[in-house]
């Protein structure tokens, strides 16, 4: 069957499962809604914030506003388990948010909302009949990326040949997020190959970002970000291994949590590759995409300590950790890393990472440090895309080409079918990454000065440019890097991008560094962009901390998140 036809059928699937009252009218409807399979190639979109039609549709009433709304996930439990709010009606509040956000952004592949209400009334049957909830996340709504298995679901992750192939067997993460009581109520968008930032694929076509339909919605966890941004789950689950937690984070506004290996479950998974492929050359992960950074501790401080039981690459862990170098020493340090050695951010994203940076460098208890950038940074992103396609892409294109499936734009030219490597160029690849990683200890952590850390935790940017346009995100060293290094990954929202920010008339004279330097001024240069594209986007910075240091992270993304928050009420 070819492709086309195949995603006639799931997109009729997927607008069959939303219940004709949840559906909005036509008029309602953003233009360039109505064609999935045009979506694809178009990137001529209006300029449209589409956040606030769940509160302006009238489908929702005052009521489920306020659930929807209000609540952390901590106070918003708080409700369901005292039993001032069912769970039945929490979740089917929370699906038909969902359904909403699906009709203005295409974020959903897969809506599980009968299943969904189905598990709400066994657990509204168990607190009343026990007075006691299932677990600690008992009515919980959350999303997961659309690769995780579900029982009897597809995980198509938008290709059309995994298509109509439901799996058998719960995801480990999906196992435990149910043993603690958290309802899935859908499964989200992703790129086809989930090897692209911008999250579009044939089967079910471009996702939009809600905050501004010519930007890119990021990639590859783009339909969690679009859904998290419309409050259409209160947490959701994604995969990472160039980005794709953190880029969807910074393209939405919201806070992504990219941990280190064996911290969240990963396995149980469709993604188009040689089984056991991530074992010998670079392991994704998975982890949250929230609201607030309240949100993720709120879910994390259960899944952490469990994890090992449900996931075969996960190990013993503790949430909080009692070895927290933030609890044994003061003041906190925090070091400044301006660029990643191959492409020099852009004046906006320079200008947001150092107002952080003066910031904390106002905060009673906190020291700020400039780091050199080391030279081995800059060689992470060539060594994390090589190691990424060591089998040359010839399982997934042979996928994509057995339904004569084409490349979305932003494959083409990108993506092409090479030679698997021998197994001694696969050793050399890790000799040099070990080499890597030994010097960057030294030289982000320990300062080149002995062996003890001496700094707790790193701001530095997430990407070099704006929330771009669609299809035009450049420079993915910034993420993939820590997975290459296996060092947990946090993005924290600064504030949005303003008129002060537009620099007019002012033009990069530096030396570019590279070819992809070079491309990412395209992104400022203008000539090739109208700036005035990225106002009102959302700035944000990335933070990492030494690997298996997630609980450290957790703390100083929540210590930077508020002293943001402190400097921006004085404003």
């Amino acid at each position: 069957m070819e492709y086309s036809e195949i995603a006639q059928r799931k997109q009729a699937q997927l607008w069959e499962r939303i219940p004709q009252e949840w559906r909005l009218s036509p008029s309602q409807i953003p233009l360039g809604m109505h064609s999935p399979a045009e979506s694809v190639t178009n990137v001529q979109y209006d300029r449209v914030n589409v956040l606030g039609i769940p509160r302006s549709c009238g489908l929702l009433s005052e009521k489920e506003l306020n659930i929807t709304e209000n609540w952390d996930v901590q106070g918003l439990l708080g409700q369901i388990h005292s039993q001032k709010l069912t769970s039945k009606e929490v979740i089917g509040v929370f699906c038909k948010r969902a359904a909403i956000a699906q009709q203005i952004t295409r974020c959903l592949t897969e809506p599980l909302f009968d299943s969904a209400l189905r598990r709400a009334q066994e657990l509204d049957d168990h607190i009343n009949r026990t007075g006691s909830p299932v677990g600690p996340l008992h009515g919980l709504p959350v999303s997961i990326k659309d690769c995780f298995h579900i029982t009897g679901v597809d995980s198509s992750v938008g290709i059309a040949a995994l298509a109509e192939k439901p799996a058998k067997a719960n995801a480990p993460l999906v196992a435990l997020l149910q043993s603690l009581g958290a309802v899935i109520i859908a499964k989200t968008n992703v790129p086809q190959t989930m090897g692209a930032l911008d999250s579009a694929n044939h089967l079910f076509g471009r996702t939009l970002n809600p905050l501004n339909r010519q930007l890119t919605v990021g990639g590859s966890s783009g339909g969690e970000g679009a859904l998290l941004a419309l409050r259409g789950s209160m947490i959701g689950f994604g995969t990472d291994i160039g980005g794709s937690i953190r880029i969807p984070a910074m393209c939405n506004g919201l806070y992504g949590f990219k941990p280190s290996q064996g911290r969240v479950p990963y396995g149980g998974q469709t993604d188009g590759q040689p089984k056991g492929k991530g074992r010998m050359s670079i392991q994704a992960v998975a982890g949250p995409i929230a609201r607030s950074v309240a949100d993720i501790d709120a879910v994390m401080t259960h899944l952490v300590p469990r994890a090992q039981w449900f996931g075969e690459d996960c190990i013993p862990g503790a949430w909080p950790s009692p070895l927290s170098s933030f609890n044994q020493r003061k003041p906190v340090t925090i070091g400044v890393l301006q660029s990643d050695g191959l492409v020099q951010p852009l004046p906006p994203i320079t200008k947001v990472l150092n107002e952080v940076a003066a910031a904390l460098r106002r905060t009673p208890g906190v020291n700020v440090i400039e780091i050199p950038v080391p030279a081995a940074l800059a060689k992470c992103q060539a060594l994390a895309g090589r190691l990424m396609s060591v089998d040359g892409g010839i399982t997934m294109l042979d996928l994509l080409e057995s339904t004569g499936e084409t490349l979305i734009p932003w494959l083409q030219g990108r993506t092409k079918r090479g030679k698997p490597l021998l197994l001694s160029q696969l050793s050399e690849l890790q000799a040099q990454r070990a080499e890597i990683e030994l010097e960057l200890r030294r030289k982000l952590w320990m300062l080149d000065s002995g062996n003890e850390q001496k700094v707790d935790a790193i701001i530095l940017p997430v990407a070099p440019h704006p929330v771009p346009e669609l299809d035009r995100y450049n420079a993915v060293g910034y993420t993939s890097s820590f997975v290459l290094l296996d060092y947990p990954a946090g993005v924290v929202p600064v504030r949005k991008f303003g008129e002060a920010d537009l620099e007019r008339g002012v033009e990069l004279e530096t030396k570019t560094l590279g070819s992809w330097d070079k491309k990412n001024r395209e992104l400022w240069n203008e000539k090739t962009v109208d700036r005035t594209v990225y106002l009102d986007s959302p700035l944000s910075v990335q933070v990492i901390t030494p690997r298996q240091h997630d609980y450290e992270l957790y703390q100083a993304m929540e210590l930077i998140d508020r002293v943001i928050k402190t400097d921006r009420s004085k404003l």
